[in-house]
C-alpha cells in the first residue's frame, strides 16, 4: 500500500507508544497497522533459548514481579534472563504496568516471547513482514547476563535458520564484537551499525574490518548533508527513535532510507498526505 514512498516503516519493539514493548501485542498491532519491519531486541535465557527483551533482566518500568508486585529499581538485575529458564521468564507480567514515557500505552498483561515465537506467528499473519533484530550486548554483560558474542550470535542464526527467516532479517547491534561475529558466522546477512547519541558515526564506522548494509544512528545525529554522505557511499540510513510527527517529517525531507519508531501509525498517517 505504502511502498511507493520508498521509507521503510520499522515499528520499534513492535509499537511501543501504542502496546507493552517487545510483546506479541504490540507486533500484531504493528502488523495489522501495516509496518514493513518489526524492530525488536534479544537477550538468552538460563536454557539458552533466544528471548525478546530490551534488557537482559526485568526492567522495573515495564514488569511486575510473578506475584504482581513492583519490582524496586535496586534489585531489578537480580532478575537475571541469563539466570532463568524461558518458563521461568515467561511468569512474569511485562505489559500490565504503567509507563511514565507512553501514557497512553494500552495495558495488556503480557510476557516476554521467545524470538522463535515471534518469527511463526507474524509470519502466519504477514509472510512478507521483515525484521529488524537488535543483540543486545556489552562487554561487561558477557558471562553474566549474556553470552560470549561467538555463542549469542550463533544461537540468534539458529533461531533464524529454523524458522527460515534469514533473508527477511537484518541483524543489528551498538556492540562492535558482536557486529565481527556476525560476518564470521553468516557473510551474506545483512548488518546494520547502530550508533548512540554520544558516539561520531563516521568514527565507529571506521572502527569496523568491513562495511554494514545499514548505518543507524540516533536521529539527532543526523542532518541532510550527512544522509546524503552516506548514501552516496552505499549506506542505507536508518535513524532510530522518531516520534513526534515534526521529527518524522524532517528524516523524511533527509531522505532516510528507513524510520524506527514507537508510532508507527503516525509515521504512515504522515506517509498517505
Amino acid at each position: 500500500m505504502l511502498k511507493h514512498f520508498k521509507i521503510d516503516i520499522q515499528g520499534h519493539r513492535g509499537c511501543r507508544g501504542l502496546l507493552p514493548e517487545n510483546s506479541m501485542p504490540a507486533f500484531f498491532k504493528a502488523l495489522d497497522l501495516g509496518v514493513d519491519t518489526l524492530e525488536l531486541d534479544v537477550a538468552v535465557s538460563k536454557d539458552k533459548i533466544v528471548v525478546v527483551s530490551h534488557e537482559p533482566y526485568m526492567n522495573p518500568v515495564i514488569c511486575l514481579d510473578t506475584k504482581g508486585d513492583t519490582i524496586l529499581d535496586e534489585d531489578a538485575k537480580k532478575y537475571n534472563l541469563y539466570q532463568m529458564t524461558l518458563n521461568d521468564i515467561q511468569q512474569f507480567d511485562c505489559g500490565s504496568k504503567y509507563h511514565p514515557k507512553f501514557p497512553n500505552q494500552e495495558k495488556v498483561k503480557t510476557y516476554k516471547p521467545s524470538l522463535s515465537e515471534v518469527l511463526k506467528e507474524t509470519k502466519i499473519i504477514n509472510p512478507a513482514i521483515k525484521f529488524n533484530i537488535e543483540i543486545k550486548s556489552d562487554a561487561e554483560y558477557y558471562d553474566v547476563f549474556t553470552p560470549k558474542p561467538k555463542e549469542f550470535v550463533a544461537l540468534v542464526l539458529d533461531v533464524l535458520n529454523e524458522n527460515n527467516a534469514c533473508n527477511e532479517t537484518n541483524l543489528q547491534s551498538f556492540d562492535l564484537q558482536i557486529l565481527e561475529e556476525i560476518k564470521i558466522q553468516s557473510p551474506k546477512m545483512e548488518v546494520a551499525l547502530l550508533v548512540e547519541d554520544n558516539e561520531i558515526i563516521i568514527e565507529k564506522l571506521n572502527k569496523m574490518s568491513y562495511s554494514p548494509a545499514i548505518i543507524s544512528p540516533y536521529y539527532k545525529l543526523l542532518n541532510k548533508e550527512i544522509v546524503s554522505d552516506l548514501k552516496i557511499r552505499g549506506f542505507k540510513v536508518i535513524p532510530w527513535t522518531v516520534n513526534t510527527e515534526k521529527d518524522i517529517k524532517l528524516m523524511i525531507d533527509y531522505n532516510v532510507n528507513g524510520i524506527i519508531t514507537d508510532y508507527p501509525d503516525r509515521l504512515i498517517n504522515i506517509l498517505k498526505q
